[in-house]
């Protein structure tokens, strides 16, 4: 299994980091994810359905803030996704940003697990 880095994107208050995990693209924000920062998510995102990967894991157990607009940047890529035939998989949520997902409902429309590591259990289940 390749654990390394695929690569990564740092401006300020965010850290996007990704590597690949079996069949699934882990994708790791880490920090606040906003109006700002939200671009540095959403090209290795694209990136990885551009790639193929269709089946995004989303680790958010360093997200520490999350807007609307990031938001909206994972509900796109969820969107691309299941049209590839895929998903986007949210790992780890920290209860600031689950409230967020709770709040607007968007927690209903993504496959949201507790780990890492039950996302990607997942995968093979």
């Amino acid at each position: 299994m390749d654990r390394g880095t695929v690569g990564s994107a740092q401006s300020g208050r965010l850290l996007v980091e990704v590597r690949q995990e079996g069949s699934s693209a882990v994708v790791t924000p880490a920090g606040e994810l906003d109006h700002h920062t939200a671009d540095l998510l959403r090209e290795p995102l694209e990136e990885c359905l551009e790639k193929g990967r269709s089946r995004l894991v989303v680790d958010c157990s360093r997200l520490e803030f999350c807007d609307s607009t990031g938001l909206n940047v994972l509900l796109g890529a969820r969107l691309k996704a299941e049209a590839a035939g895929g998903g986007v998989h949210l790992a780890g949520m920290l209860p600031v940003v689950a409230r967020v997902f709770e709040i607007t409902g968007a927690d209903a429309v993504f496959s949201v697990h507790d780990t890492l590591e039950d996302a990607l259990a997942e995968e093979t289940g």
